[in-house]
């Protein structure tokens, strides 16, 4: 599997796909550049109407319902509009950096630069993220196990700050695997700097248990086909 490209890396795009991430980046700029603005009150209120105005523009339109479940997808993978749209390697997701994804001789490389919008201690990476950038590396990571899981423990230990707008390194690797456990592990590097190191247990899932989490997901959607009516207050 030696340099196999991650559906979260640079690849052909349709041109549905290319809108998307085009308004996610110009989104991802925006969140950026807010991040203790020092504009004036009057362009704050100006933006704030064009913004409004701008989700306006999707309110008769109807939300899927796309699961974010990277590990699983990872597993088999899958290449389609899941991946755009996870919360920290989706082209199509404001909220993600994104983290780029490869497969190297079986190690999964993931490069990402967190702008200003991430930052926690001053200059560097809040420590949420980098937790969270880990259990998707090594989500990716564990499905070269073959029997791909859920997390069960992740524990990341801080080394030194991660800088913001540098570009990051992490590198995951299969150091063991226990009848259903996968164990991983992962660094952090800012060039040649160790940021941090984590360890995650995954947990393979037992037929039909992907399934159910579906399942239970659509219920708790009002207005979706098939979802249970919400909850009335009780006076």
């Amino acid at each position: 599997m030696s340099g196999r490209i991650l559906a979260s890396a640079p690849r052909d795009l349709t041109p549905r796909q290319q809108e998307l991430k085009a308004l996610a980046d110009a989104t991802r700029l925006l969140l950026n550049r807010l991040v203790a603005t020092d504009a004036p009150d009057e362009v704050i209120h100006a933006a704030t109407a064009e913004v409004q105005a701008a989700a306006d523009r999707f309110a008769e339109y109807h939300q899927g319902s796309l699961y974010g479940f990277a590990e699983l997808a990872n597993a088999g993978g899958y290449e389609g509009p899941l991946f755009d749209h996870s919360p920290l390697i989706g082209i199509a997701n404001a909220l993600a950096p994104p983290i780029r994804l490869e497969n190297v001789d079986n190690v999964i490389i993931g490069t990402v630069t967190f702008g200003a919008a991430y930052e926690g201690p001053p200059g560097s990476v809040h420590g949420g993220y980098v937790a969270a950038a880990f259990d998707e590396v090594l989500g990716a990571t564990q499905s070269l196990s073959g029997a791909p899981g859920m997390t069960g423990t992740l524990s990341v230990r801080y080394e030194s700050p991660t800088p913001l707008h540098a570009e990051l390194r992490f590198e995951g690797r299969i150091v063991g695997v226990e009848r259903r456990k996968i164990f991983t592990e992962g660094l952090l590097y800012a060039g040649d700097r160790l940021t941090a190191r984590a360890e995650g247990v995954f947990i393979s899932m037992q037929g039909g248990a992907f399934i159910a989490l579906l399942d239970e997901r659509k219920a708790r959607q009002p207005g979706q086909v098939g979802a249970a009516p919400p909850a009335q207050d009780q006076a």
